[in-house]
């Protein structure tokens, strides 16, 4: 299920940082918090697939500012939601439309709209891009001591880890072994270095990439977000192009 959500602000210019993921994320607990405490609380469940997934901040109209940590948005502000579980779904959209004025980043909104997006008929062979950064990393020793290191397109190791957080999502969906079919090839590359929480820092990939494979391996990847830290914002696609044969 795949929401775009649209705000209002009453007209004017309104600032958007570009290390805005965490408030989204806090607007997105909050609400399901309202609606569905019970959920809520098995969401905050350490190191397990949170299973759903947001894109950006985005504005119709955009005016950058040399220098400044944010943009200048106007007419209507949005994003997009997405998760392949029901409940996490009718609890976000549910608690957003019984509280629709919102506060981001000290901007004040009103949601204006949410429309439910349908699905693509297919997915393996699709061109895809990104509509957040997808994120990718491994635990390397560093100093006698193992630590986190963001992966890149360019390592082997960004892939075999993908494959892997992919079919823990699929087992934590459907409850069985999943098809090992899956491949993907990317296009186009560029980084971007993102703040997750106060002084700490992700490097993720903005992508446009070619998928094959299993269909239903490929729809968890589009519902649930590819890589992982998908709950914080990162790894939301969209697919952009027609049917391509795996070569």
């Amino acid at each position: 299920m795949r929401f775009l959500i649209r705000f209002s602000n009453g007209g004017g210019e309104f600032e958007v940082p570009y290390n805005h993921l965490h408030y989204l994320q806090g607007l997105i607990y909050r609400r399901i918090q309202r609606a569905d405490p019970e959920l809520s609380i098995t969401l905050h469940r350490p190191k397990v697939p949170k299973l759903f997934t947001f894109s950006l901040f985005m504005a119709e109209k955009r005016r950058t500012l040399k220098g400044k940590p944010y943009f200048l948005g106007s007419g209507a502000g949005f994003f997009y939601f997405s998760t392949p579980v029901p409940e996490i779904a009718e609890a976000f959209i549910g608690g957003l439309l019984q509280e629709p004025d919102v506060e981001l980043w000290g901007e004040r909104f009103h949601v204006e709209s949410v429309k439910a997006l349908s699905e693509p008929s297919s997915f393996s062979g699709k061109t895809y891009s990104t509509l957040s950064p997808i994120a990718v990393t491994t635990l390397k020793p560093r100093f006698g001591k193992l630590k986190h290191y963001d992966l890149s397109p360019g390592e082997r190791e960004f892939y075999e880890n993908l494959r892997e957080n992919l079919m823990e999502k699929y087992i934590l969906l459907h409850g069985k072994k999943p098809p090992e079919d899956f491949e993907i090839k990317v296009l186009n590359a560029r980084s971007k270095r993102l703040q997750v929480k106060p002084g700490i820092y992700q490097i993720a990939w903005h992508l446009v990439f070619k998928a094959y494979g299993d269909e239903e391996i490929l729809r968890v990847g589009y519902q649930a977000g590819f890589g992982e830290k998908n709950s914080l914002g990162f790894g939301m696609v969209k697919v952009d192009g027609r049917k391509v044969k795996r070569s």
